[in-house]
């Protein structure tokens, strides 16, 4: 990918791995810390298994940009997507198991294709993407510590 950004963030959770990969494979779970102007939706019934595919879309007016996307890693505490649309790259979700409970790392890499989209990120979105991109972590870390602490 010649013009490929990586945008990694990660939290420590207390909450066990396992919770927190629950909160990141369970649709229902997953559309309570999504930003809400994100929608995933499953081609075909809704898996985190490796191959399964879906389609995340952007609710802007008008347009609704969306990434479709496939599992192309699975393991025990890490699934990473890989996608296409008007950004193309993967998403990594990785659950490392801590003394405190779990830090969970978030490595977005992708590439902008059309030049007009790129500096339209590059100029406008950037920043934007990387604070929501904390937000999530923060709101997954909510959800997760209350599914743990069994206060959901």
């Amino acid at each position: 990918m010649p013009n490929l950004q990586v945008f990694e963030q990660s939290i420590q959770i207390k909450a066990s791995a396992t919770t927190v990969e629950h909160c990141i494979t369970d649709l229902t779970l997953m559309h309570r810390w999504l930003n809400p102007a994100l929608g995933c939706y499953p081609v075909g019934e809704w898996s985190t298994e490796l191959g399964s595919r879906s389609r995340f879309v952007i609710q802007i007016p008008l347009v609704q940009p969306t990434l479709n996307s496939v599992v192309v890693k699975r393991e025990p505490g890490l699934i990473v997507w890989q996608f296409q649309g008007f950004f193309q790259g993967r998403d990594r979700w990785e659950c490392q198991p801590t003394i405190l409970g779990t830090r969970l790392l978030n490595r977005f890499e992708f590439e902008i294709p059309n030049p007009l989209v790129s500096w339209g990120f590059n100029t406008f979105a950037t920043t934007w993407t990387q604070q929501d991109m904390k937000a999530q972590l923060r709101r997954l870390k909510r959800v997760a510590e209350q599914m743990y602490q069994g206060t959901d």
